[in-house]
C-alpha cells in the first residue's frame, strides 16, 4: 500500500462533482449528453483510453491499450488517501482484469486479442455504472466490462457480460471475473482474514463456499480492501496470493474450476451475465473508515433487496416444535399468542399443505382450509406466511406427472431423490422449464392465501445432508453435468425475478437448504431473495445451545453479510429466557419459534413492550450501518460474556451483553469508534438510565452491570449532542 500524493489530491478536487473522466473528454453529472455522442459511435479509434471511476471517496482508473488490452491502472482510497495501485507498480501478469477459457483458448482482458468497441457511462438512482465494450479479434465474442459506484460507499463493483456475436456455440470456463495485483504493504505485513472476514489465515489462500467475504490488509498500517463475491454457494472461488511477490498481492474472483467446475455453452446471440464483485476499501481504527462501519452500510443499502430501507419484519414459524403435526386448532391458538407478542409476520411451516409441490391444503389438519387463518392472522394485525418447497416434490404431483423428464438424474440416468420430513421426494432440475412452473406455483400460493412471505426450502443443486450435487440428466438446458450447476442456481434466480415481476413486495426467503450448506449465506443469495433461514439451532430444552450458537453464527457473518438478511433458527421464545430470545432476536432479522401458548399473559406484553420498543428504533434509527460483536464473540462461551453493538453514524442505537454462565456482575464494552459525542444509556431490561458517557469513555470501556438475576442486559444508546 502507498500513500497518495498532493496529485491524487489535485485529481480529486478536479472531478470531485463528476463520476468519469475520459481521455479529452470530462464526464459530469450534468453534461452527459455531447459525452454519449463521443462515446456510442462503434467505430472506436485505436489510440489507447483511460477512464476514472470514482465517487469521491475511492478511485478505480481502467486503462485500454491496443498492444496491451484492459487493465485496472490506479486504485485509491480518497478519504484515507491510499493507493493501492500504481502505474509505475503495476504488475501486468498479475493485471489480467478479467480471464477466461473460450472454446479452450486462454482470453484475458490485458491482452491484445480484444480490440474496445464502445463506452458509455449509464445513471442509477444511487450511483453510476461505465461500461467498456471489447471485441475479440478472433472469436465471435463480444465482452462488457461494468463498473459500478455507490453514492456514500468506497466501493465499486464489477461484473462481465459475455455475448456470442455469431455462428457456432461457445464454450466457457475457469471464469475470473476479478484478476488485479494490488500493493497492501511487504508480505510480512500483510493479513488476510478469511470465511466471512474473521478468521485469520494464511496469505497464500483459495477460498471456497464460506468465503463470502475476505478482508486483506496492512497489519501495521490498517488500510485494506474487503472483496464481497456475488457468485453463488458452491460455485465461489476466491485466489489470494500474497507469497510469490515481495510487494503485490495477486487476487482472483472466479467461478469454481475443479470441485464445482464451471462451465457454459453459449449459442449464436446468446449472452451470459456474471455474478458481480465488490471491492471495498477501508482502514482499520479509523473511525467511519473501519470496516465495521463501511462493510455493513455497503452491505445492507446495495446488496439487499429493500428491508434495509424500513427494517426487517418480526417473525414467528410453527415449525419447532410443532414440525409436521401443525393442525387448525394448535395454529389459532398461536395466532392469538403471536398477535399479543406484536409480531409481523405468522409463518405456518410444513405440514399446511397436501403434498410437497402442490397448493392443495390438508384437510386432514385444516379441514376449513387457510381461510380461517387468514382471518385470524390479519384480525391480529398480521400479515400470513408459508413454508413452500421449491424442487423437492412429490411424484404424485401434476408437475411430475405431466413433466417426469424435467427430474434431476444421477449418474446412472435415474431420477434423484431427497430425503425430507415427508420421506423420500424427488429433485426436480431447475436448469429446466421446471423453474416457471415453480415460479407458477410460488405465486398462485401468494394469490390464493395473500402471504407476505414464503419460506423457500429443500434440496435444489446441493443436499446439505451429503446427497450428489447436480444434474446429469440429457435434454436439459444443460449441455453436461458442470453446467447445471451454476445453471440451477440461475433457475433459482430466474425463479424469484418472476415472482417479484408480480409481487414486488413479498419477502422470499431463500433458506440454506436450498442453497445446499449448512449455515451458508452469501451476496449471490441476496442477488436472488430477501433473507436467508440460515441454520436450524437446537433450542428444544434450557441447557440446549440455541442462542450461544446463534449468536456465535451471527457474529462470524457479520463481518461481511447484512445481519438483517440472516434468520437464524430456531430460537423458542420462550427458552431458556425470554430476554436471552428476545435479545439474540434483535441481532439479526428477528426470528421466533416455539410453544407460544406457555407464555405467560405477564410474559407476552413484555414481549409486546419490547418489540414495540425494537420497531420504533429500528425506524428512527438506520443500526444496519455498522456492526460490532463484544466480549467472547469469536466463539461464545458459557464461562464468559458475548454481545454485539448496532449503531447509526449518528451513535444512537442498541447494545445487547450476554452474561451466560459466567458469573459476571459487569461487562465492560468498549467501543472506540464511536462518533464524537454524549450518549446516554437506557436500559431497556430495568427500565433505567445508566447515565451519559462520551467517545472517551467508551474508549476506555463502559462498565454495564447485569441487574439481580437478570443474564442480558439491552441498552439503547441515545445521542445527546
Amino acid at each position: 500500500m502507498i500513500e497518495a500524493s498532493s496529485a491524487l489530491v489535485s485529481r480529486r478536487s478536479l472531478i470531485r462533482n463528476g463520476l468519469l473522466f475520459v481521455t479529452n473528454c470530462v464526464w459530469t453529472p450534468w453534461a452527459f449528453g455531447s459525452a454519449l455522442a463521443t462515446s456510442g459511435s462503434s467505430n472506436v479509434d485505436d489510440s489507447g483510453r483511460s477512464w476514472v471511476i470514482d465517487n469521491g471517496l475511492i478511485s478505480r482508473t481502467v486503462t485500454f491499450q491496443p498492444k496491451v488490452g484492459l487493465f485496472t491502472e490506479r486504485l485509491s482510497d480518497l478519504s484515507t488517501r491510499a493507493d493501492y495501485i500504481l502505474p509505475a507498480t503495476i504488475r501486468m501478469e498479475m493485471a489480467q482484469e478479467f480471464s477466461f477459457q473460450c472454446n479452450n483458448q486462454a482470453c484475458a482482458g490485458a491482452s491484445p486479442d480484444f480490440g474496445l468497441l464502445n463506452f458509455h457511462e449509464t445513471v442509477l438512482p444511487n450511483g453510476r455504472s461505465l461500461i467498456i465494450e471489447l471485441r475479440h479479434k478472433a472469436l465471435a465474442l463480444d465482452v462488457s466490462v461494468v463498473y459500478t459506484v455507490y453514492n456514500g460507499h468506497a466501493a465499486i463493483r464489477k461484473h462481465l457480460v459475455l455475448r456470442n456475436t455469431a455462428g457456432a456455440a461457445l464454450h466457457l470456463s475457469h471464469l475470473n471475473i476479478e484478476s488485479i495485483g494490488v500493493s497492501i504493504g511487504p508480505e510480512s505485513e500483510v493479513t488476510l482474514l478469511t470465511q466471512y472476514g474473521t478468521i485469520p489465515r494464511e496469505i497464500f489462500y483459495t477460498g471456497r463456499s464460506e468465503d463470502a467475504g475476505l478482508l486483506v490488509a496492512n497489519g501495521r498500517t490498517g488500510a485494506g480492501i474487503a472483496i464481497i463475491s456475488e457468485v453463488p454457494g458452491y460455485m465461489k472461488r476466491t485466489e489470494v496470493g500474497g507469497w510469490d511477490d515481495p510487494e503485490h498481492m495477486r487476487i482472483g474472483v472466479l467461478y469454481d474450476t475443479d470441485l464445482m467446475p464451471f462451465e457454459r455453452t453459449l449459442a449464436s446471440g446468446e449472452e451470459f451475465t456474471t455474478a458481480s464483485v465488490s471491492l471495498i476499501s477501508y482502514r482499520n481504527g479509523d473511525g467511519f473508515q473501519d470496516p465495521h462501519w463501511r462493510l455493513p452500510s455497503y452491505t445492507a443499502e446495495v446488496l439487499m433487496r429493500r428491508i434495509d430501507a424500513q427494517g426487517p419484519p418480526w417473525i414467528y414459524n410453527t415449525w419447532e416444535p410443532f414440525e409436521r403435526g401443525i393442525n387448525h386448532d394448535t395454529t389459532l391458538e398461536l395466532i392469538d399468542a403471536a398477535g399479543s407478542m406484536g409480531m409481523d409476520i405468522f409463518t405456518i411451516d410444513d405440514g399446511w399443505q397436501q403434498e410437497y409441490g402442490d397448493n392443495t391444503v390438508n384437510l386432514t389438519s385444516f379441514p376449513g382450509g387457510l381461510r380461517p387463518i387468514q382471518e385470524a392472522v390479519a384480525s391480529r394485525g398480521m400479515r400470513l406466511g408459508l413454508w413452500i418447497p421449491v424442487a423437492a416434490i412429490g411424484t404424485s404431483t401434476q408437475e411430475y406427472r405431466n413433466h417426469p423428464e424435467w427430474a434431476a438424474t444421477d449418474q446412472d440416468g435415474k431420477p434423484k431423490t431427497t430425503w425430507t420430513a415427508a420421506g423420500e421426494k424427488v429433485v426436480m432440475c431447475m436448469a429446466t422449464a421446471y423453474r416457471d412452473a415453480a415460479a407458477n406455483r410460488i405465486i398462485d400460493a401468494i394469490d390464493r392465501f395473500h402471504l407476505a412471505y414464503v419460506k423457500l426450502d429443500l434440496t435444489t443443486i446441493f443436499n446439505a445432508y451429503g446427497e450428489a450435487p447436480g444434474c446429469w440428466a440429457k435434454g436439459h438446458d444443460h449441455r453436461n453435468w458442470a453446467e447445471s450447476l451454476n445453471m440451477i442456481y440461475e433457475g433459482i434466480s430466474h425463479m424469484t425475478g418472476r415472482i417479484y415481476e408480480k409481487y414486488p413486495d413479498v419477502l422470499l426467503d431463500l433458506t440454506f437448504e436450498l442453497w445446499g450448506q449448512k449455515h451458508v449465506i452469501d451476496a449471490g443469495l441476496l442477488a436472488a431473495g430477501d433473507l436467508d433461514w440460515m441454520s436450524n439451532v437446537d433450542d428444544s430444552h434450557p441447557d440446549s445451545a440455541g442462542p450461544l450458537q446463534a449468536r456465535q453464527l451471527l457474529y462470524q457473518r457479520a463481518a461481511s453479510m447484512p445481519v438483517e438478511s440472516m434468520l437464524i433458527g430456531n430460537i423458542h421464545a420462550e427458552l431458556p429466557t425470554i430476554q436471552e430470545s428476545f435479545a439474540t432476536a434483535i441481532g439479526s432479522a428477528p426470528l421466533l419459534l416455539g410453544d407460544l401458548r406457555k407464555l405467560s399473559e405477564a410474559d407476552r406484553r413484555w414481549y409486546h413492550e419490547k418489540i414495540g420498543w425494537f420497531k420504533a428504533l429500528r425506524q428512527k434509527t438506520r443500526i444496519s450501518e455498522s456492526f460490532f460483536p463484544l466480549g467472547s464473540w469469536l466463539q461464545p462461551s458459557s464461562a464468559a460474556w458475548d454481545g454485539f453493538a448496532r449503531m447509526a453514524h449518528s451513535g444512537n442505537g442498541v447494545v445487547a451483553v450476554f452474561r451466560n454462565k459466567s458469573q459476571q456482575a459487569i461487562a465492560t464494552v468498549q467501543l472506540p469508534l464511536m462518533p464524537a459525542g454524549k450518549y446516554l444509556l437506557h436500559s431497556i431490561i430495568t427500565n433505567k438510565d445508566l447515565g451519559v458517557f462520551n467517545k472517551s469513555d467508551w474508549a476506555r470501556g463502559v462498565s454495564i452491570e447485569f441487574s439481580g438475576s437478570h443474564i442480558v442486559e439491552v441498552l439503547e444508546v441515545i445521542s445527546t449532542s
